[in-house]
């Protein structure tokens, strides 16, 4: 039996066939040219994508799943034991009304519905450690269905596919079908249920709001996509601004919007308190949101209900957390040996104000130790010790191409970091959203494109064939 491929070596092929169809510019305009006119949109601009897909063989599948599996139910243990032992809530640092939500009547088994753990993965080793959880509106589901679709039809895709199995990773509708598995455990679910997709609207990803929509309609089941703001609330139905009645909430609002919102908030607030309509999922998601949870990790009040291999696995794939704060940490340290640290916000997201300590000369470096330690800027940092990621070979967004003579458009790969976003439903793993970028800090601001992720010759049950 041949060797299985490394990622690394199916990605060196994807280039040769790239390279014998002399750049296949033709297919990377039409590429270009489908992202452009696509519902990949995030904050009103298209997503940058890239030509090269991230190719997995089956061996990083099981390593995928794997880590994120073993991480979900370590996180389960972690939100029981909030919900249940009012002792282990002082280990976390939350708003009194963060607090609130996060105890409010569940109704349903599942503890974290829907997950996404993004790690930097070696692909050579395998040797992974993880960046952040998201339990509170994960989103790129849609943004890879569409990347996929850009590339899929490609002469160089195609070809590549004459010689290997190739599927795709399928987000959308597992999402909706995970969904209504929670909702038939509800303790106070309706027959033939209304679904709201709810967030604040300017905040979120409406075009996968749009696409979710679409697949509950497709079951049959009854769906819009609401601003929080608009609900209301009569102390025994809660509906939309149309007096549409609400049973169900796929929630896509993060927990710190509630907070900010939290008087625009008090509709849905007081529906979920009063058990009329089902969260999913809940508040309590927030736990595993804040970054402060790997911090949480490493506590002995933590360890004490979790097993040997538990712990093992987290002191070898979470890097060292505190907050950035000298009560827990020495500032002088960490201002003196920069590349070691990230700084980041405790709770928020978007990779909002994250510093990789690498990017910067030593006084710049300085000055943001001093601007946002001891919460100066009126909320927490946390500091973390800062992870040399992989890097694999990609194509830039292709942008201007359209308009680009051939003979000027490179095919030279170039090396990008990565960030490989595991996707969980109802502590499944069901795949991956693939990012990369030049910087240590993987963002759009920062020059980060999407690419669609393929299985290679790994056979993976619910992925969808292609070519």
């Amino acid at each position: 039996m041949a060797l299985m491929q490394t990622d690394a070596e199916l990605t060196n092929e994807y280039f040769d066939v790239l390279d014998e169809l002399d750049g296949d510019i033709e297919s990377r305009r039409q590429a270009y040219e489908y992202i452009q006119g696509s519902n990949a949109i995030v904050h009103g601009e298209v997503v940058p994508t890239t030509f090269i897909p991230k190719l997995f063989s089956l061996r990083t599948y099981e390593t995928m799943k794997r880590a994120s599996e073993t991480m979900h139910a370590i996180l389960e243990k972690v939100i029981t034991h909030y919900l249940d032992d009012g002792e282990y809530r002082s280990l976390f640092d939350f708003d009194d009304r963060l607090i609130e939500l996060i105890l409010m009547p569940r109704g349903y088994e599942e503890v974290i519905p829907f997950m996404r753990a993004d790690i930097f993965l070696n692909e050579d080793t395998q040797r992974f450690m993880f960046c952040e959880i998201n339990a509170d509106g994960i989103s790129g589901m849609n943004t890879n269905r569409q990347a996929t679709r850009s590339i899929s039809d490609s002469e160089t895709f195609t070809t590549f596919a004459e010689n290997h199995k190739l599927q795709a990773c399928t987000l959308l509708t597992p999402y909706v079908d995970a969904f209504m598995d929670v909702y038939e455990g509800y303790e106070h679910k309706r027959p033939n249920p209304h679904v709201a997709i709810c967030d604040y609207l300017d905040h979120g990803v409406v075009h996968e709001f749009d696409e979710l929509a679409q697949r509950f309609e497709a079951r049959g089941i009854e769906s819009r996509v609401i601003d929080v703001r608009t609900l209301r609330y009569d102390d025994e139905v809660l509906t939309d601004e149309d007096g549409w009645r609400v049973d169900a909430i796929l929630r896509r609002c993060v927990t710190n919007d509630v907070i900010e919102f939290w008087d625009e908030s008090q509709a849905l607030i007081e529906a979920v308190r009063a058990q009329k309509v089902a969260l999913i999922g809940s508040f309590a998601g927030h736990i595993v949101h804040d970054k402060q949870i790997f911090q949480a990790l490493f506590a002995p009040d933590t360890q004490n209900f979790l097993t040997a291999e538990e712990i093992s696995f987290i002191e070898q794939t979470v890097p060292m957390t505190a907050f950035l704060d000298e009560s827990q940490v020495n500032l002088a340290q960490i201002a003196e040996n920069k590349d070691e640290w990230i700084i980041k916000p405790s709770d928020h997201y978007g990779a909002d104000n994250v510093y990789a300590g690498c990017d910067f000369d030593a006084k710049t470096w300085h000055s943001l130790i001093e601007r946002f330690a001891n919460g100066r800027e009126g909320y927490p940092f946390i500091v973390q010790r800062y992870v040399t990621q992989y890097k694999t070979k990609t194509l830039p967004s292709d942008e201007g191409i359209e308009d680009m003579p051939d003979g000027e458009v490179s095919s030279t790969p170039v090396f990008y970091n990565n960030l490989s976003g595991l996707y969980l439903y109802n502590g499944a793993f069901q795949g991956v959203y693939s990012r990369l970028g030049p910087n240590p800090t993987i963002s759009f601001g920062a020059g980060c494109v999407i690419a669609a992720t393929i299985w290679v010759d790994a056979d993976v049950a619910g992925a969808v064939d292609l070519a």
